[in-house]
C-alpha cells in the first residue's frame, strides 16, 4: 500500500473505456486521501500522517473558508448545486487513530469524513501488508466513528486486489462487507473504496450493479460516480503543498470543462 498504486487499464488523467453512470453536471470538489494519523517514525508505504500536520492541514483549510465532508454527503451537496467550499474527507482501511486522532480533530472544526473499513478486519490488524502492524477500529469504535457524524463505507472484507478476484470473489467482497457494516452499524453503507485503488471498468460496473451509490479510487477525472478520484495527502504536504494539490485540482477541473 502506498502512493505508487495505480487504476489498471484506465490512463491516468482520464476514465477508462465503459465507464460508468457519470457523476451530476459540474466540476468535482477535491477528495482528499488519508490513511493513518498517529506517531509513528517507521512509515515505509508513506501512509502515515502526524497528528499535528493533520490538524495544521484541517486548520489551513478552515482558514480558507473550506469545509471538509464524507463523500456522501459531499456528493449530495454537488447534485443540490451546493458544493462550494466543500472537500471531500476519505481514511482507508479503517485504522485505530482514526476515532483517537482524527474525530476529535473533525468535530471541533465542524467537518466530517468517510472511513473506509475493511470488514474481515474489525477489531485486527492491516494483515494484507508486509509493513509494520496496525491495529483497526473493534466495533465499538466503528460505532462512536458513526455516532460521531462520520460516514462509514467499505473497503471490502480482506482488501484484496479486485482486477485479480473471480466474479464470484468480486462479487462477495462487495456484499459481505456492506453486510457486515450494516449489521454492526444499523444504517445504510452506500460507498466503496477500491483497496489499493486497483479498478478496472469490470469492478467499477460490478460496485454499480451491487447498489453503492459511489466507489473511489485514485486515479481520473472524478466523471465516473464509481471510480472517484482522490488526491493523496501525506506527511510532508505543508501549506505550500497543499495549495498545489488544490491548484492542480482546479485546473484539472477546468479542462474537463
Amino acid at each position: 500500500m502506498g502512493i505508487e498504486w495505480t487504476t489498471r487499464d484506465q490512463p491516468q488523467g482520464g476514465p477508462g473505456p465503459g465507464a460508468t453512470r457519470a457523476a451530476p453536471p459540474g466540476r468535482m470538489p477535491p477528495v482528499l486521501m488519508y490513511h493513518s494519523v498517529d506517531h509513528r517514525l517507521e512509515d515505509p508505504y508513506l501512509i502515515t500522517v502526524t497528528p499535528g500536520r493533520f490538524e495544521r492541514q484541517m486548520r489551513w483549510m478552515k482558514a480558507r473558508g473550506l469545509r471538509g465532508v464524507g463523500v456522501a454527503e459531499l456528493l449530495a451537496a454537488r447534485a443540490a448545486g451546493r458544493r462550494r467550499g466543500l472537500v471531500g474527507l476519505t481514511f482507508d482501511d479503517g485504522y485505530d487513530d482514526f476515532v483517537r486522532h482524527v474525530v476529535p480533530v473533525l468535530r471541533g472544526l465542524g467537518f466530517t469524513a468517510t472511513v473506509f473499513m475493511v470488514s474481515g478486519e474489525i477489531g485486527g490488524g492491516n494483515s494484507w501488508d508486509d509493513g509494520p502492524r496496525r491495529r483497526l477500529m473493534d466495533a465499538g469504535q466503528l460505532r462512536a466513528a458513526a455516532d460521531a457524524g462520520m460516514e462509514v463505507a467499505s473497503h471490502g472484507v480482506r482488501h484484496l486486489s479486485l482486477p485479480d478476484a473471480s466474479d464470484d470473489v468480486l462479487a462477495g467482497e462487495l456484499r459481505e462487507s456492506r453486510a457486515r457494516l450494516e449489521e454492526l452499524l444499523r444504517r445504510p453503507v452506500s460507498g466503496f473504496a477500491y483497496p489499493y485503488g486497483h479498478v478496472t471498468p469490470r469492478e467499477a460496473e460490478a460496485v454499480r450493479d451491487a447498489g453503492y451509490d459511489y466507489g473511489c479510487a485514485i486515479w481520473g477525472t472524478g466523471a465516473d460516480r464509481h471510480a472517484l478520484a482522490r488526491t493523496y495527502i501525506g506527511e510532508r504536504d505543508d501549506p505550500l503543498r497543499m495549495r498545489l494539490k488544490f491548484a492542480r485540482h482546479r485546473f484539472r477541473q477546468r479542462k474537463l470543462a
